[in-house]
C-alpha cells in the first residue's frame, strides 16, 4: 500500500517506516501538517498516518482540510492523547481511527489491514434506500422525504452500515468494530452518542422514526410495524 505518515518525531517517523516499509508497503513521511496537506492534495494514498500534535498545523485540523477537499481516504490519527474526548474530537474531524502512544506495532499493523479492507471497493449498490431515506454512495449525499442532510464523515460511515445491515439488530460492538475499527469496548458511550445524532438529522425529516432501539441488543433500521 502508498501509505502518508504525517508525523514530526524524527524517531517515530523512523520506527513506523521501517516497519511498513519492511512488510512490504510505500511510505511517505511529511514533518509537519502543511507539508501533509501539500503531500496529500498532490497524491493518492492508500492510507493517512497523522499525528495529532503537529507543527503548522495538527492533525485534526489537517483531517478537516481533507475532508473539506472531498478526500476520503481511510485515515488513522496517532497521538498521545487518548481521553475519550479526544478520540471523539478526532472521529468528529473525520478520521476513520484512533491509535494512542506507546503502541505495540502489530496493533498498528492490524488496524492498517482494518482501514483497507474498509476502504476497498465492494460490490454494493449505488443507492441505499430505506422508506422514504436514500443514500447515494458514489455522490456521497443523504436525503430524507426529498430533504438533503448534511452528515459528519462519522455519521454517514454509521448511517452507511445501519443501511447495509436494515431490518437487522446491531449490537454496540458490531458498530464499534465496522465504524471506528475498534474490535472492543471502549467503555463510553461514544456509540449512543452518534446515534442520537443521526436520529436528529434522520428522523426528524420524516413522517416515521427509523432508528429503533432494541433493549439490551443494540438498534436496527427499520420502517415501524
Amino acid at each position: 500500500m502508498h501509505i502518508l505518515l504525517v508525523e514530526d518525531e524524527p524517531g517515530v517517523a523512523a520506527m513506523i517506516t521501517k516497519g511498513l516499509t519492511e512488510e512490504g508497503h510505500e511510505v511517505v513521511v511529511a514533518p509537519d501538517g502543511k507539508i501533509g496537506l501539500d503531500m496529500a492534495s498532490g497524491n493518492k494514498f492508500d492510507i493517512m498516518i497523522l499525528d495529532v500534535m503537529l507543527p503548522g498545523m495538527n492533525g485534526i485540523e489537517l483531517c478537516k482540510q481533507l475532508r473539506r477537499q472531498k478526500d476520503h481516504t481511510p485515515v488513522l490519527m496517532l497521538t498521545a492523547l487518548a481521553s475519550t474526548e479526544n478520540i471523539v474530537t478526532g472521529l468528529d474531524a473525520g478520521a476513520d481511527d484512533y491509535i494512542s502512544k506507546p503502541f505495540k506495532f502489530r496493533e498498528l499493523t492490524a488496524r492498517i489491514r482494518s482501514l483497507s479492507r474498509r476502504g476497498s471497493v465492494a460490490e454494493v449498490p449505488e443507492i441505499l434506500k430505506l422508506a422514504d431515506l436514500e443514500m447515494n454512495l458514489l455522490a456521497r449525499t443523504v436525503q430524507r422525504n426529498g430533504v438533503d442532510i448534511t452528515l459528519t464523515s462519522t455519521e454517514y460511515r454509521l448511517l452507511e452500515y445501519l443501511l447495509k445491515n436494515k431490518g437487522r439488530v446491531v449490537s454496540r460492538l458490531d458498530m464499534l468494530e465496522n465504524v471506528w475499527g475498534i474490535d472492543f469496548n471502549m467503555g463510553t458511550n461514544v456509540v449512543d452518542v452518534y446515534v442520537n445524532y443521526l436520529r436528529k438529522k434522520i428522523d426528524r425529516q420524516g413522517p416515521v422514526k427509523l432508528i429503533q432501539t432494541v433493549i439490551g441488543m443494540g438498534y436496527i433500521l427499520k420502517e415501524p410495524s
